[in-house]
């Protein structure tokens, strides 16, 4: 029996070898397949990246975009109504003018009445004021 033990123990080491052997062999072949499958996976995973980058980028621009065209509707309606107020101020001074002139005929034309009829009397106040205006300048 000893030779039958002898050559079974020798069997079961020798299986025990080869299986462990084959399953050496199974671990490395499946540390292989899941270096690839990582590999593989990073590489999806890049692509994906990229991807939402370029989303992100498009997305950036399509709202610069917006912005710019909203700024330039509110940029034109802005210069309209300067030019409106332009417009009116230009307005309002021409008429100023015209007032002035209107104020200066009547006043010239007050001069000349007053020195027809009273020419004596509109000396004297010219004079006065000339004085007054004389006074005022010295200061």
């Amino acid at each position: 029996m000893s030779s039958t033990s002898s050559s079974t123990s020798g069997t079961i080491r020798d299986t025990v070898r080869e299986t462990a052997r084959e399953t050496a062999r199974d671990v490395k072949e499946a540390a292989r397949e899941s270096g690839k499958a990582a590999s593989a996976a990073s590489g999806d995973i890049q692509a994906d990246l990229q991807a939402l980058r370029d989303d992100v980028t498009r997305l950036a621009t399509q709202i610069t975009d917006i912005f710019a065209a909203k700024g330039n509707v509110a940029w034109s309606r802005a210069k309209a109504n300067v030019e409106g107020v332009v417009s009116d101020v230009g307005a309002k001074g021409q008429e100023a003018i015209d007032a002035a002139h209107e104020v200066s005929d009547k006043v010239i034309e007050a001069i000349d009445e007053s020195l027809e009829t009273r020419p004596y009397t509109t000396l004297a106040v010219a004079l006065g004021i000339g004085f007054l205006l004389g006074a005022m300048w010295r200061r």
